[in-house]
């Protein structure tokens, strides 16, 4: 029998390993801020153009490579970060794998310069798809700067899995603020397209914070801090009130690298437990130090799960930290058994002495004398009638008696109203047309049987078409608020509602500001409650950021589908005879009534015939 096994190619075995590290570009960023900051760069550039599909660039000023190191930089396997198995348990720098350069280069024209401090020329290497097209000396400064260019060019289906360009920059910004957060120390400075997104100078935890995601976020945080043998915990939660309807703002970095855990996020959960509303999500940034050798960081390819020794341990510590920093800032309500408050004195009157109450007593008070008389008895005075008696109480009594026996014969109790028989007049006309059941369908009779109407589903596709036909034929009326509204919002946030202005206008919002971190709103849609204005455009900005439902639709489309899913009535409202009606007759008048704007039923029909066989 014939050998069938044989060893791949070293191009195709970096391709298939590109698979993993490499999924969409922010994958490539991130693995090129990792090498900058393991060079020991003071000041790291990003320059990104198309979103990453046409070039990323990283440039910092590290201690850059010999001529040796960057030949062997981009083979399969080649790091400086570790030599034995043992130092994977020991890992304090980023990337370890030896891998990163090799898979990127496997898929893209990748272009290296770099110079180390005590050379004086440098080094220039250009690869294409695995293979070295040139090397040679080039006067550049000391550090590295290395290019991506065509991601995925001889991947062409890879490249057409990509999303669009404002989901794709999405996801290299999450990259950044992971990076940047995770070291304050360092410069950051990111340019899209020709445009600075972010220029970060040096600074403390706090300050990193409010520059990434804007100057109102200072007095959103709350610190943490907990010191204990086996986890130092350091870093901010939000105060419940900003609470939002997303997780964007939701960090967790171990030993200075970004992880994810659902776990400790459900320790934080629990820590505030009954501070938030329903549907909403904490912002924190917890920085964790724990000992790593008590750590596993090479259980996955993005090096973004931890497996832990001790899981456990630090959920009770995380969860009782942050308990304790809400409580210790007055966010929680805290219980003292050992103070009771009833106990305080006053202020007013900590510095007088106490003064025994005066009784004054009239001994002469009689209540039963026929004389009037006053008396003073408790504050209260006493008063009776010259010349009464007890028998002149039921005097006139019998005729005022009969007086309220004739107006109570003349009253009609709610409980005697005659009320419909369903059998009996039966010819009689029948006005209520529509009926709710548990707060979600509505019924309606037809020729032929019953409809079953999801009033969310058609609430949906009504309000859905209404706001096209507003961008489309631009005549929506908008509402004037008396008080505008001052929004906050990150720059990318600002950014994508800046695209999306000249749509939201035309369904009747009015920006009178928009620029660095605020947004100020004059005028909302009439069908928008001014209270939901921030939930309205926090979900349109996660729909925009994810494309939901799908990149395959209009930027218009997609608007209109994310207004009215934030809009629409929601199950288990209770809805007026005359509100049903409404929306039936709404919902059928519209171009598409079978079908929601994500494509659901909204309506089903049951037959007469479907309802004689459930008494068969």
């Amino acid at each position: 029998m014939a050998d069938i096994i044989q060893l791949l190619p070293d191009h195709v075995a970096n391709q298939i390993a590109a698979g993993e590290v490499v999924q969409r570009p922010s994958s490539v960023v991130k693995e090129l801020l990792e090498n900058a900051i393991d060079a020991g760069a003071t000041t790291i550039k990003l320059i990104v153009k198309d979103a990453g599909k046409t070039l990323i660039q990283v440039i910092d000023n590290g201690k850059g490579m010999s001529v040796t190191d960057a030949r062997l930089s981009f083979e399969r396997h080649a790091t400086s970060k570790i030599t034995t198995a043992d130092d994977l348990f020991n890992l304090t720098t980023k990337g370890f794998r030896g891998e990163a350069l090799a898979s990127i280069a496997a898929i893209a024209h990748v272009e290296l310069k770099t110079k180390p401090e005590q050379d004086d020329v440098g080094t220039h290497i250009k690869i294409e798809g695995s293979e070295v097209v040139s090397q040679e000396v080039i006067a550049t400064p000391t550090g590295t700067s290395i290019a991506v260019k065509n991601l995925f060019f001889n991947i062409p289906a890879r490249r057409n899995f990509l999303k669009s360009n404002t989901v794709e920059l999405r996801h290299i910004i999450d990259e950044f603020n992971r990076v940047n957060l995770a070291h304050p120390s360092i410069n950051f400075v990111m340019f899209h397209n020709g445009s600075e997104l972010f220029n970060l100078p040096e600074a403390n935890i706090r300050q990193r914070i409010v520059n990434v995601f804007g100057g109102k976020t200072n007095e959103k945080l709350v610190p943490v801090e907990e010191t204990t043998e086996v986890l130092k915990i350091s870093g901010f939660v939000g105060k419940p009130e900003f609470a939002r309807k997303t997780r964007g703002e939701q960090f967790f970095f171990v030993n200075n690298r970004f992880i994810k855990s659902s776990y400790l996020n459900h320790a934080v959960n629990a820590a505030f437990e009954g501070l938030l509303r329903d549907g909403t999500h904490a912002s924190y940034f917890l920085y964790l130090e724990v000992d790593p050798k008590s750590i596993d960081i090479n259980i996955h390819p993005t090096k973004t799960e931890i497996k832990f020794d001790d899981e456990h341990t630090l959920y009770a510590l995380l969860r009782s930290s942050v308990k304790h920093s809400l409580g210790q800032f007055n966010i929680a309500p805290v219980l003292d058994f050992e103070h009771n408050s009833s106990m305080d004195t006053p202020y007013d009157f900590k510095n007088k002495q106490a003064s025994s109450p005066a009784i004054e007593v009239n001994r002469s008070f009689n209540p039963f004398k026929d004389e009037k008389m006053s008396g003073r008895h408790s504050g209260v005075s006493f008063k009776k009638e010259a010349g009464g008696s007890w028998d002149s109480l039921y005097v006139g009594l019998e005729s005022k008696g009969n007086t309220n026996t004739q107006e109570f014969s003349e009253l009609q109790l709610e409980g005697n109203q005659e009320m419909p028989s369903m059998f009996d007049n039966a010819n009689d006309e029948v006005t209520q047309k529509t009926f709710q059941i548990h707060g979600k369908y509505i019924v309606n009779t037809i020729k032929s049987g019953m409809l079953f109407i999801d009033q969310q589903r058609a609430h949906q596709r009504v309000l859905y078409e209404q706001f096209l036909q507003h961008i489309t034929i631009k005549e929506a009326v908008s509402q004037q608020l008396l008080f505008p509204l001052t929004m906050e919002f990150s720059t990318m946030e600002i950014a994508i509602l800046s695209n999306l202005k000249e749509q939201l206008e035309q369904t009747g919002f009015v920006f009178s500001k928009m620029e660095d971190d605020e947004v100020e709103i004059s005028g909302v849609p009439v069908s928008v409650d001014a209270s939901k204005v921030s939930q309205v455009l926090e979900t349109l900005i996660n729909d925009v950021e994810n494309e939901v439902p799908d990149n395959h639709f209009s930027q218009t489309d997609l608007i209109a589908k994310s207004l009215a899913k934030s809009l629409a009535i929601k199950t288990g409202q209770p809805l007026t005879v005359q509100e049903q009606e409404h929306l039936v007759n709404s919902l059928f008048a519209c171009k598409e009534p079978s079908i929601s704007p994500t494509n659901r039923a909204t309506f089903i029909t049951m037959q007469v015939d479907d309802i004689d066989k459930k008494f068969n």
